[in-house]
């Protein structure tokens, strides 16, 4: 018997369960399910940003997550953020005012300070990550 990757086969999107929601790449996918209020959506808006090549598709998308009342479809929200951040080094103006409704030290914080070029970031995510990475340099500095 041949073996065969576990691409050859993928999953279906399994909503009632989550499982398969990872490999969505169809925003139109996302948008259905948002409509129809799934449970999981936030685990398909993460596989948007894993997959989908087009930030301005992503983010609105994402933007939704953010907005939504569910904690758990927040925080998916923040990792599909990060990861767009991480992916495509951009974010909107929309998904930052977001954000900055969400706790601090967050995965999107992280990933935003270090892959958006800084000059596209707001002052109060410069406040949040500036001095702890002040203080690494200078001891880092002082320790060499």
């Amino acid at each position: 018997m041949a073996y065969e990757s576990p691409e050859a086969h993928p999953t279906a999107p399994d909503w009632e369960h989550g499982t398969g929601l990872i490999g969505v790449h169809d925003p139109a996918t996302v948008d259905a399910a948002f409509e129809r209020g799934e449970r999981h959506v936030g685990i398909a808006v993460i596989g948007l940003a894993l997959h989908h090549p087009d930030p301005q598709t992503i983010l609105p998308r994402v933007a939704q997550a953010l907005r939504a009342t569910d904690p758990t479809q927040q925080h998916q929200g923040t990792v599909a953020l990060a990861h767009v951040a991480r992916l495509h080094h951009t974010v909107d103006p929309e998904c930052l005012a977001l954000l900055r409704t969400q706790p601090r030290g967050n995965e999107a914080d992280d990933d935003l300070w270090d892959f958006v070029p800084r000059r596209n970031l707001p002052w109060w995510l410069w406040r949040h990550q500036l001095p702890g990475h002040a203080t690494w340099y200078l001891l880092e500095r002082w320790r060499h």
